[in-house]
């Protein structure tokens, strides 16, 4: 799991699956978009206007990694 924040464009990213696959977007409202993978999984959530929607000081610095991949 990866977490990407980017101040400049206030969006938040965050990767639940690194595999490379193709993705199709769906916007659920107009403030999120989740990528679809392989077999209808949600392998990445964008936030737009991330910092009026979350509490980002929580939230980041945050960086994960999955070992091996």
């Amino acid at each position: 799991m990866q977490i990407v924040y980017d101040a400049k464009t206030d969006l938040l990213y965050i990767r639940l699956d690194d595999r490379k696959q193709e993705l199709i977007n769906r916007r659920v409202n107009e403030d999120m978009v989740l990528d679809i993978g392989e077999g209808d999984k949600i392998v990445g959530i964008e936030i737009l206007d991330a910092s009026k929607r979350l509490n980002l000081d929580r939230l980041l610095p945050v960086k994960y990694g999955a070992a091996g991949r």
